[in-house]
């Protein structure tokens, strides 16, 4: 039997419901698939959360309003590290 690795991690809201270190610890883990080559499509509407991405895509009606990368957005999360806040700006 081959072994499977996926090539994409869809998360919608993963860190929604959760505590601060269990965030940090889920996003620790996004991070660290993302370095092996595995993209991570991530939903949120936390604006800490959305920084620790490398590119940030808004959408409105259903399409691509602004696509960038994040600044600063190389740093990884220490363990048990609180996240960066990331400047929201209106399209």
């Amino acid at each position: 039997m081959a072994d499977r690795h996926p090539v994409l991690v869809l998360a919608d809201e993963p860190t929604g419901a959760l505590d601060s270190q269990t965030s940090v610890e889920i996003m620790q883990l996004f991070q660290r698939l993302n370095r092996e080559g595995i993209s991570v499509v991530l939903v949120t509407h936390e604006p800490d959360v959305a920084g620790l991405a490398r590119r940030l895509l808004r959408f409105r009606d259903g399409r691509v309003v602004r696509s960038k990368p994040v600044a600063g957005s190389a740093a990884s999360l220490p363990p048990g590290a609180v996240s960066p806040a990331c400047e929201e700006t209106a399209p």
